[in-house]
């Protein structure tokens, strides 16, 4: 009964354990909207605080949410300084990322900084967030704490600052640089108003410690903060020096109260060999145990270190190798110790450690002057906290650095880490940037034993890892989620051998419980061997038995030891347990050790089994009858079983057996051993010489089928008195026969007639029988029998066999059989050879191929082949692979060559094979073998990836010649191999280190002599690319589309996405697992596979996305697979009509979106409208749907329909709904109900409607008349206005004859060209003609420039030159197009040399977009070098034709462009016209005019008046243009005076004025000035104005208000002209204005685009002549343009895939868009005018529809269409086929030969080189040379032809010379 209730006691304490410990709660986790940026624990309360984007959230410590506040987002900008008002402009709506959080638990109060307003922090109240206790946001840049810049760390540490004996609360921040930042790196932050300080005021201003925002080694990376010992530290990472962009890890100290911050030392810490790992990551302060406290004092790298020190653990990464990180320890002691050493030599020995310079000033570059000497020791310890007096900050040098050279390395990147310490070992938990949290044993050998237990979303683990307040959770933070998880999870394993192997320094086996714990919770666990900690992998094991084992029939006492068994109590109670049974036991022995029990009764011994001679019963230890303590097997043996083991020999089995048991021959049994049994017929244990027994068969070797009698010998037989036995064999059953005796111990039988023919030898064993008894006496008799036919068909092969078979060939049978067997004479030889099959039939023409004869009788020996001729051929025996008689393989020689012509004799190539053999004997094959020439012809795919895996498929005629084995295919000589052979031929290719250019000839070898070479060839290609995926998400479940992007797929063949588990040491599988899919599509640039289901277990473990492309592998990096979803309840069941179904769940959005979602109710799909990752949002089917199953469709009264969810390939049936009933409603009622309102909507409609129209026809009456009236003003308007510009025109006509146009002269012309788009425009050198070259030098440098000219005109160096820069990433499309326009320049004196480099350069841009299959595309901008060039060819070779025939109708386009805009007003200030063809420069009001003729005297130039028009609207710079365009007509622009340099003068009366645009006397509207105009002043009709030029253009000092005026000019950014821009004050009226008022200001706007149409029907026969000039039927065709179109004709030919399209565009491209449409712009670029911005606004139009003409694509216009495109949509179709005549007119002429253009364009060299600055342009070529100097050499040595030629050298000297390293060329 005590035993009973002690029992159920223990078993209720143990429950409670288990369920109530706090390590067995259910995982909590907390989901945030937003990425969490930072983590902070309250300590006393365990209070979470999460600060995320645009929140902060309070958590208690099971992650419940208490209390929430928003922080964002903000209207902010970075540039605005805060309070940020509406005055800000560019403020948005900017989130707000969290930058700090800490702590303040004394006075319950959280800081927190964040990214906007500048990083302005607040106060919140610490037991209720969404209380702000403090924020001001107008203290200025003093309280800007952290950084708006996401990228920016920032670390802080709550301390204390003493002043004026006060002690106040601070903050010590530490932050890195952003553009926007204060430059401080640490500063301390008060934390509330005192004196001048503000709340977060930076109270110390120490300028030493901060940044240079110019240089980059201060851009800190800050990872951790923590105070220890009155000392603050920091660790970041940073660089060393400008140039070294290598990071390296610091950390920092000072004291915690330092007014200065003159303790502010920086010491380098390395972590690895060579500090491979060099950039902190995540680190944590902990106390090391005792354990890896001793270990590290061991290693004697650390010093000593005991188990309570402080030690820094940090994870590092690696810039040299991104794929690895690692975890190093510095114990504080050692870093302190460091420090102290590095300020001690600084304070007393000038920095000097060990003769080096140990110490460097980080933030300053006065090193030198740093340290001082003042031989006083221990200034470092007296001088704790350093002083003003003493150097500071200083930081160690990289020699000096603290140093861990034993890091625990892990593949991945290590992103968070956290230290515990459990019973004096230390444990890691490392997060990784996987979302894994590894836990480490730290020890001597760091050991990786498990995960914690959280679910492994794949993002990254955030550096804030916490524990809880007793250190038995952990919280992980990830992306958006923060998880509660045990340190441990022993609980979850049961048995003490799973517990064990976890390795878990938290876990052990708690024995007398039965259960794995943690060492606490085991009640008796400091008692010996109770609690077996889980490292030490050792269980309590039994180690041995006494007696090892008994015999089923026997029982006693059996003592067990067990080492390590626990003392009991004397309560405790001990019992055996052996299978069923069990039993009380005794401790005793020494140590108590052994235990006593006793064994089963023999009847509660299980039976043996099968062949076994024992029995396993099982062994369990118990305590107090519940908890088992080791556990094992006891053999039962069984005496009389062993024999089982071999009927054949029962005595033998018996005595050997391993139980020892004895054979007891008279009763033929085996028993126990028992000394008391003695006799002869007693065979004692292991004396198996003593059993009766027969042994030594004689012959050894049986023939099958004859008779040959077997004799033997017998032994220890004295017993069997009768000697009358029997003998038998399993071989032939139920045939027993007799034995008879011999003299002595011989015996013999008779033998049998064995009949076997499975297999030529088998051995048989016999079994003798006492005859009397039946029972088997012992035999070993074991003899072979054989069989002489089997493998022996012919006579050679029987001739072959050895000869102690005897076996013969018996000619009657044909058989080979036993020598007694054949009764006929044997032949001496055997029959003739015979022929039955040869591989192969056909063979190669040369030969050399091997040849396989089979078939009967070819010989014993490979010497008794003697001769082979195949189709009248020798053929070479293969003696090494002859097969006795079978098979002959030979090698045939080339095929007999046709004989001469006039021989009459008939050619063959076949014949059948003879073989010659020994004696004499020959055979003859029926079977034909031919001699033939395979013809392989083409070669499909023709195209491959140079990875290799191609497989191509040779075809052709008689290819099946030779066999698989001997022909071999090899491309451009890399082997492919062979897959099939027959008709056709496939093959897959090898795989090329590098792209060749040229494609391979693919080649196939048929044996040794014959190679054919196909006409196709195999090109390889680069290899395909995978330039991005998406989505990057799947479920388990897979079938996700997954579409992936790049290039060169169309190559591949096949294509697979495979997924693999990622190999690990926590991987249980070794057997290799993998999930594929095969794709779905394919084209060149997509692949569409859906992702494979991942039916393993996806328990946390990572699975690796491969991409199988033929033989390329690309991994796909960021593919991650997630748990399928999980989905609840359904909470309502009922669907209305128009309702929504809502599925909860949770998971959705991890891997699915809302379109690629499927669901379905019953049989009917319903859309899915939003996909939440723990909602779906359906949208149910109007109607009911039928049911999906048959089940439920014949189950009517059921109207339950299934609601499935589809992912991909998962479905899950989610609940059942059901369509809610109508309520019947009678028919009379509803057909009234309907109809009625249906009438009366009817006729009411009808009423409205006539109503309606009778008002339309009224309007459209009334709009018809208006647009008559419109389109008849238009009509006008245009007919006025042509016949004005005619008349105006012909004024001009006499100034448009050839000499009065005012041409660029060429020097002029091809500056503007060439340079002026340059950025450095009318300034560059090459128009300046400015070379900074000191007079001394100019002879050498004009020598020098001379040799690089002559350089340039190498091709093989220019080529090469013009390569390698367009190879530099940096050079660009500007730089090349400046670089093309000064070689222009360069080889202008070697136009034909110029024009021949720039066709081989043509050649290779065309060669390259015609393979990229974007042929189309050349020419069209001027991104290439050669594009550039070609440009300006064309510019060289038009200048005559335009000077000769197009540039009159240009010229005479823009005059009266500029004329007909200078009609109308102009707006000087929006640069907008009233009169214009381009919609967006049109003057959208009517502005009242007047036109004015002023009578203009010029000053200075006599009496003379010149009457000029103008308008009263202009403004008087406008005035002034136009006077100068008329006064000096008859001169060049750039001749004229410029308007800034002139004044105009109007005398009304006695006294002058002088008019300006701005005066005192302009008038103000508001905060905008009106430029003054001839109105303004009053000006009349035909007044009398002087235009006088002034000395200096700003100057007004002969009038007294110039002052007021230059200041007035000042304002001229608030100033207007015509049409004044809407302020605030206008809105705001505007908003006040009727919806009628805004409807017509908007009519009226759309009324002006009129104008449009009636410049453009002015002008238009001016633009016709322009459009004639260039593409005239007519028009003279320079002979550059055919020379060039002919160029491109032949190359269009040459390239298959260039059709008349492509043709077109590259004619278009290269000459009306390169060069007519570029000086239709810019008419300055021939002319010597100034082009306004509003005529250029009309140029461009008029361009456009230009460019439009020359192209083929048609354009579809609508009313949407720009009122640009639909101006010159009529003209367009005209202007098109006027182009194509052109090209085909151009086709047609007679072609102008390279002679022709090289003579004409030599002339034109002849001409101008000499006005040109080739000597600049040479100087300026240079500079390229010099800059990318170093690759042009490199270039240069790897071409064989540059080499040849000494370029390296010339290039070498001419450097030498011009970069002034020497002085003698």
């Amino acid at each position: 009964m005590m035993e009973r209730r002690w029992a159920w006691l223990f078993a209720l304490v143990t429950l409670a354990t288990i369920y109530l410990s706090p390590t067995h709660c259910k995982t909590s986790e907390f989901l945030s909207d937003t990425l969490i940026n930072n983590v902070a624990a309250d300590p006393r309360t365990g209070r979470l605080y999460v600060g995320a984007v645009n929140s902060i959230y309070q958590l208690n410590p099971d992650l419940e949410m208490e209390s929430r506040t928003e922080t964002g987002p903000r209207k902010d900008n970075k540039h605005c300084t805060p309070p940020v008002t509406d005055a800000c402009e560019e403020a948005v709506d900017t989130p707000n990322h969290n930058k700090l959080l800490l702590v303040h638990g004394a006075k319950d109060v959280l800081v927190v900084c964040g990214s906007v307003f500048r990083g302005i922090c607040s106060l919140r109240n610490l037991s209720n967030v969404e209380q702000l206790l403090y924020f001001s946001d107008s203290k200025g840049e003093k309280s800007y704490v952290a950084s708006a810049e996401e990228s920016v760390s920032v670390v802080g540490v709550m301390s204390y600052f003493t002043k004026d004996r006060d002690n106040f609360t601070v903050f010590l921040v530490g932050k890195g640089y952003g553009s926007h930042d204060s430059t401080k790196l640490i500063s301390t932050r008060i934390l509330q108003d005192y004196g001048d300080w503000v709340v977060f005021d930076s109270i110390i201003e120490a300028s030493a410690v901060q940044a240079n925002p110019f240089v980059l080694r201060y851009l800190h990376d800050f990872r951790f903060a923590f105070k220890d010992g009155n000392f603050v530290y920091f660790l970041f990472s940073r660089t060393l020096g400008v140039q070294d962009n290598k990071n390296f890890t610091f950390i920092s100290r000072m004291c915690e109260d330092d007014q200065g911050y003159y303790s502010y030392t920086e010491l380098q810490l390395n972590c690895s060999v060579g500090n491979k790992h060099n950039k902190a990551q995540a680190a944590y302060v902990a106390a090391p145990g005792k354990v890896l406290a001793e270990s590290m004092t061991r290693s004697k790298e650390y010093g000593q270190v005991s188990a309570t020190d402080k030690v820094l653990f940090v994870t590092f990464t690696s810039d040299e190798d991104p794929s690895t990180s690692a975890m190093c320890m510095y114990p504080l002691s050692s870093i302190n110790e460091r420090l102290v050493q590095i300020i001690g030599a600084c304070y007393s020995d000038n920095g000097i450690i060990n003769e080096k310079a140990a110490v460097y000033s980080p933030y300053s570059s006065k090193s030198e002057e740093l340290c001082s000497n003042n031989n006083q020791n221990n200034m470092a310890l007296r001088y704790k906290c350093g002083a003003e007096f003493l150097p500071s900050p200083l930081a160690s040098k990289a020699e000096f650095a603290l140093k861990a050279d034993m890091p625990l390395i892990r593949k991945g990147h290590m992103t968070a880490v956290a230290v515990a310490v459990e019973m004096g070992h230390a444990v890691a938990f490392l997060g990784t940037a996987t979302g894994e949290v590894l836990k480490v044993h730290l020890s001597a050998n760091p050991e990786v034993y498990g995960r914690a237990q959280s679910e492994v979303t794949g993002d990254k683990v955030n550096k804030n890892l916490l524990f809880d307040s007793r250190q038995q959770h952990l919280y992980i933070t990830t992306e958006k989620k923060i998880t509660k998880v045990p340190v441990q999870a022993c609980h979850l394993k049961t048995d003490c051998q799973s517990c064990v192997a976890m390795k878990d320094p938290y876990c052990g086996w708690c024995v007398l419980e039965g259960r794995c714990t943690r060492k606490l919770e085991c009640n008796r666990s400091m008692e010996e061997n109770t609690w077996l900690w889980s490292p030490n992998q050792q269980c309590v094991q039994i180690k041995a038995y006494n007696p090892p084992n008994l015999s089923c029939k026997k029982t006693q006492l059996v003592v067990i030891t067990i080492p390590t068994l626990p003392r009991l109590r004397p309560y405790d109670r001990l019992r055996c347990v052996f299978g069923t049974s069990s039993n009380d036991a005794v401790i005793d022995g020494p140590n108590h050790t052994q235990v006593t029990c006793a064994l089963p009764h023999p009847t509660d011994i299980p039976p043996t089994q099968d062949e076994k001679d024992y029995v396993s019963v099982p062994v369990k230890i118990m305590v107090n009858n519940i908890i088992e303590v080791a556990s094992d097997e006891y053999h039962f043996y069984n005496c009389a079983a062993t024999v089982k083991k071999n009927p054949n020999t029962p005595c033998i089995a018996c005595v050997t057996s391993e139980w020892g048991c004895q054979w007891n021959a008279q009763d033929h049994s085996c028993s126990d051993s028992d000394g008391a049994v003695n006799g002869g017929h007693i065979i004692k244990p292991k004396q198996p010489h003593s059993c009766p027994q027969f042994e030594s068969p004689e012959p050894l070797l049986i023939p099958v089928g004859y008779e040959i009698p077997i004799s033997f010998q017998g032994r220890n037989l004295d017993i069997y008195t009768s000697r009358r036995f029997t003998i038998g064999t399993e071989l032939m059953k139920f045939t027993e026969k007799m034995v008879r005796q011999e003299e002595g111990s011989k015996f013999e039988f008779t033998g049998y007639e064995f009949s076997y023919d499975k297999q030529q030898e088998v051995n048989v064993s016999f079994h003798i029988k006492d005859r009397e008894t039946e029972r088997k006496i012992d035999s070993t008799l074991t003899v072979v029998l054989y069989n002489c036919s089997v493998g022996r068909e012919d006579c050679s092969l029987c001739k072959h066999a050895d000869a102690k078979y005897q076996c013969v060939w018996c000619a009657a049978t044909r058989t080979c059989v036993y020598r007694g067997l054949c009764l006929s004479p044997q032949p001496a030889q055997c029959p003739n050879p015979e022929i039955t099959d040869i591989i192969p039939r056909y063979g190669p023409l040369n030969g050399r191929i091997s040849v396989t004869i089979k078939g009967s009788n070819m010989g014993i020996k490979k010497e008794d082949i003697k001769k082979i001729r195949v189709a009248g051929v020798d053929c070479e025996h293969q003696e090494d692979r002859y097969s006795v008689s079978t098979s002959v393989v030979c090698e045939i020689g080339p095929a007999r060559r046709a004989p001469p012509s006039d021989i009459p004799f008939e050619p063959t190539n076949s014949g059948a094979v003879e073989i010659e053999v020994e004696g004499g004997r020959s055979g003859r094959s029926q079977v034909i073998f031919t001699y033939r020439d395979p013809e392989p012809i083409s070669v499909e795919p023709s195209k491959g990836p140079a990875a290799g895996g191609t497989v191509i498929t040779i075809r052709g005629k008689k290819l099946d010649t030779a066999t698989k084995d001997d022909v071999t295919v090899t491309v451009g000589g890399i082997p492919c191999e062979v897959l099939s052979f027959g008709e056709h031929i496939t093959c897959r290719t090898g795989k090329v280190s590098k792209v060749p250019t040229d494609p391979f000839l693919v080649t196939v070898k048929y044996g040794k002599n014959t190679t054919k070479h196909l006409p196709d060839t195999f090109q390889y290609s680069e290899n395909p690319k995978i330039t991005d995926f998406d989505p990057k998400d799947s479920f388990v479940c897979g079938g996700r589309r997954i579409v992936v992007t790049g290039t060169g797929f169309d190559l591949i063949q096949r294509a697979t996405m495979k997924v693999l588990p990622s190999t690990d040491e926590f991987s249980q599988n070794t057997s290799p697992v993998e999930f594929a899919a095969e794709v779905l599509s394919k084209n060149e640039t997509v692949l569409q596979f859906d992702s494979p289901p991942v039916n393993c277990c996806l328990n946390g473990q990572s699975m690796r996305t491969l991409l199988h492309l033929d033989n390329v592998v690309e991994e796909l990096k960021g593919f991650d697979y997630h748990p399928d979803p999980t989905f609840n309840k359904l909470n309502k069941n009922v669907i209305t009509e128009t309702s929504i179904i809502i599925v909860t769940g949770r998971g959705f959005s991890k891997a699915m979106t809302a379109k690629e979602a499927q669901a379905f109710v019953g049989d009917a799909s319903c859309h899915v409208n939003i996909l939440q990752d723990d909602k779906l949002i359906l949208e149910a089917p109007s109607s009911q749907p039928r049911s999906r199953s048959k089940r439920q469709r014949r189950d009517t009264t059921n109207d339950l329909l299934d609601l499935v969810v589809k992912f991909g390939h998962g479905e899950w049936m989610v609940g059942s709904v059901y369509y809610a009933r109508k309520d019947d409603i009678p028919l009379a009622i509803i057909i009234p109900a309907v109809i009625v309102p249906m009438l009366l909507f009817i006729a009411i409609s009808v009423y409205c409607y006539r109503r309606k129209s009778q008002q339309a026809e009224r309007e459209y009456e009334k709009v018809k008349h208006q647009l008559e009236n419109l389109e008849e003003s238009v009509r006008d308007r245009c007919k006025k206005e042509f016949t004005d510009l005619m008349i105006e025109m012909e004024d001009h006509t006499s100034d448009v004859s050839e000499a009065r146009i005012p041409f660029l002269d060429y020097k002029t012309y091809t500056d503007r060209n060439f340079f002026l788009p340059s950025k450095d425009g009318a300034n560059d050198a090459m128009i300046t003609r400015k070379l900074q070259i000191p007079e001394a030098r100019r002879a050498i440098v004009a020598q020098a420039l001379n040799q690089f000219s002559n350089l340039l005109n190498s091709k093989t160096f220019l080529i090469n030159f013009i390569r390698t820069l367009e190879s530099r990433p940096d050079f660009n499309a500007r730089a090349r197009g400046y670089f093309a326009s000064l070689l222009t320049v360069a080889l202008h004196g070697k136009l034909e040399y110029y024009t021949d480099i720039m066709r081989t350069l043509l050649l290779e841009l065309m060669d390259e977009h015609v393979q990229n299959k974007n042929p189309k595309l050349m020419l069209r901008r001027s991104e290439t070098v050669v594009e550039r060039m070609l440009c300006n060819w064309m510019s060289i070779c038009l200048y005559q034709y335009l000077r000769d025939t197009a540039g009159e109708p240009l010229y005479k386009l823009f005059k009266a462009l500029k004329h007909q805009v200078e009609k109308g007003p102009v707006d000087a200030k929006m640069k907008k016209a009233k009169y214009t063809l381009n919609d967006t420069g049109l003057l959208g009001d009517d502005v009242e005019y007047s036109v004015l003729t002023l009578q203009v005297l010029v000053h200075g130039e006599g009496p003379d008046v010149t009457p000029v028009k103008v308008l009263n609207c202009d403004t008087i710079s406008q005035v002034k243009e136009k006077i100068i365009d008329q006064v000096y007509r008859n001169l060049p622009y750039s001749q004229r005076p410029k308007v800034e340099s002139v004044a105009l003068e109007w005398r009304p009366g006695s006294t002058g004025q002088i008019l300006s645009d701005l005066d005192l006397t302009s008038q103000k509207e508001g905060r905008w000035k009106r430029l003054n105009t001839l109105a303004h002043y009053n000006v009349r009709d035909n007044a009398t104005l002087v235009l006088s030029r002034v000395l200096h253009t700003q100057s007004f000092h002969q009038h007294p208000d110039s002052y007021e005026e230059k200041n007035a000019l000042l304002e001229d950014d608030n100033t207007f002209h015509l049409v004044r821009p809407a302020d605030e004050l206008d809105e705001v009226k505007s908003k006040r204005g009727s919806m009628k008022d805004k409807a017509m200001t908007k009519a009226i706007t759309e009324i002006y685009l009129t104008r449009l149409l009636s410049v453009k029907g002015t002008l238009q026969q001016f633009v016709d002549d322009f459009f004639r000039s260039v593409f005239g039927s007519s028009s003279v065709v320079p002979p550059a343009v055919k020379y060039f179109f002919d160029f491109l004709d032949e190359q269009a030919l040459r390239h298959d895939n260039v059709d008349e399209e492509t043709l077109h565009i590259w004619k278009t491209n290269s000459l009306p868009l390169r060069f007519w449409v570029n000086i239709l712009r810019n008419p300055h670029f021939i002319f010597d005018v100034h082009e306004t911005e509003v005529v250029d606004a009309s140029l461009h139009v008029i361009s456009q529809t230009f460019m439009d003409a020359c192209t083929k694509t048609e354009h579809k216009l609508s009313r949407e269409s720009p009122s640009n495109k639909l101006l010159y949509a009529k003209e367009i179709s005209t202007y098109k086929k006027m182009v194509d005549d052109y090209y085909k007119g151009i086709k047609q002429m007679v072609p102008v030969s390279d002679q022709d253009m090289n003579t004409h364009l030599a002339e034109v060299s002849r001409q101008h080189t000499d006005k040109l600055n080739t000597q600049v342009a040479l100087h300026q070529l240079y500079q390229y040379a010099s800059k990318y100097y170093d690759v042009i050499i490199q270039s240069l040595d790897e071409d064989p032809a540059a080499q040849n030629k000494q370029l390296t050298l010339r290039l070498q000297q001419i450097a030498a010379a011009l970069e002034n390293k020497v002085t003698d060329l």
